[in-house]
């Protein structure tokens, strides 16, 4: 098999494990240079993330908004709803559990001592707007082109889109690998690969976890308000949760997750409006994949933090998920410019987050698609009561 044709994921663990084997042999002046490389490839993602934003975020907000309708209204308030309920539930499982998993501050030091193998040059490419910025330009731009239907615009960030989406998957992508052998080839270096990866290990385990439980809470409201027992709902949702574990993606899902959906009792024209909305703006899954690991870093890290922080960074985190393109990681790609605007991560944090994020990309996107059937089943009984409800108006007036 071609290297090239290998998933993102493997790609990511053997780039792993050269960076841990090469860390112990390889000399000093190799590390440097490798960190010369890292250093350009940062000063890229710092570039790209205002881009990343503006292309991503302002088609994704102006589709949203040229799609009117009280269904839709209510569909896009509540995928928002789980998405910031998943951020929040991730946050009070985290801070819970992993003080009795991590050790608080045992990777406090990596950043100081991995100064010891200084990149050879440096060459600063200055993003063209800030985090902040950016975000406030998307929202104007998406809500200026939804509200004044503005065809010319639309085609043109439409565009605009296309090039960061292929910039992602043809440049950034395909050099991900690299740049996280050189980051573990770094951290072997200067002694700590031992306490990261023993971390890592512990993180992912528990994040899985907290997927499931998240899936059982999900489907226990939907059953709520179907009156209808959720570990069947659940179920039947199984093999939406398994194509997506294989194809990591929640658009190539949509097929089977329709079809399980209108199993579950949902009406086929609902389930064919929600089902793929969902798939674009609901990621639960991902929001808790992301909000964990970043606390699993701040705890590991000995960096502060508190609930108020992480409350402005789910609820940004929400509005930035809807931007995720269709790539593998293309979540995380996202969230890079709010978790260096909201909590403050560097380009080394931000590395281990990509590394964490990927080796779980697959159970998120799972988590995300069987979300959409729960939403899906709530959003089918509003519609029913609301048909219910114009029908009784009707007989009432005509009586």
């Amino acid at each position: 098999m071609k290297l090239s044709r290998l998933p993102l994921l493997v790609k990511i663990i053997i780039a792993i494990i050269l960076g841990v084997m090469f860390g112990q042999i390889v000399p000093d002046f190799a590390v440097r240079a490798m960190n010369t490389f890292v250093g350009l490839f940062d000063q890229l993602l710092r570039f790209l993330i205002p881009l990343i934003i503006v292309g991503l975020v302002t088609p994704a907000i102006a589709d949203v908004g040229d799609r009117a309708g009280k269904m839709l209204l209510i569909t896009v308030v509540m995928a928002y709803a789980f998405t910031v309920f998943s951020g929040l539930f991730a946050y009070a499982f985290s801070t819970a559990l992993f003080p009795s998993f991590l050790d608080a501050g045992a990777m406090a030091q990596l950043e100081g001592e991995s100064q010891e193998f200084l990149p050879y040059f440096e060459i600063k490419i200055p993003p063209l707007a800030d985090v902040m910025t950016a975000l406030v330009v998307s929202f104007m731009l998406g809500l200026g082109i939804a509200f004044f239907k503005s065809p010319t615009l639309k085609r043109g960030f439409d565009e605009l889109k296309d090039i960061v989406v292929n910039t992602i998957e043809k440049v950034v992508i395909p050099i991900l690998p690299i740049y996280i052998f050189g980051i573990f080839l770094d951290i072997t270096a200067v002694g700590k690969v031992a306490s990261v990866l023993s971390a890592f290990v512990a993180i992912v385990v528990i994040i899985f976890a907290m997927t499931i439980i998240l899936l059982l809470l999900q489907y226990s409201l939907a059953g709520a308000v179907t009156r209808r027992n959720p570990l069947p709902l659940l179920r039947n949702m199984l093999p939406a949760y398994f194509t997506a574990l294989g194809t990591s993606s929640s658009a190539a899902t949509i097929p089977v997750t329709l079809k399980r959906a209108i199993a579950n009792g949902v009406s086929e024209p609902v389930a064919g409006f929600v089902i793929p909305l969902c798939a674009t703006i609901h990621l639960s899954g991902s929001t808790l994949k992301i909000t964990s690991c970043a606390v699993g870093l701040m705890i590991l890290l000995g960096m502060p933090f508190d609930f108020p922080m992480f409350l402005g960074f789910v609820m940004m985190l929400g509005v930035t998920m809807v931007a995720a393109p269709g790539v593998p990681g293309g979540a995380i790609m996202a969230a890079l410019g709010v978790l260096s605007g909201v909590l403050g991560f560097d380009s080394q944090q931000q590395a281990m987050m990509i590394t964490l994020y990927i080796a779980m990309d697959s159970f998120g996107t799972a988590c995300n698609v069987t979300g959409d059937g729960a939403i899906a089943l709530i959003i089918d009984k509003l519609h029913r009561n609301s048909i219910l409800e114009k029908k009784e108006e009707k007989i009432s007036v005509e009586s």
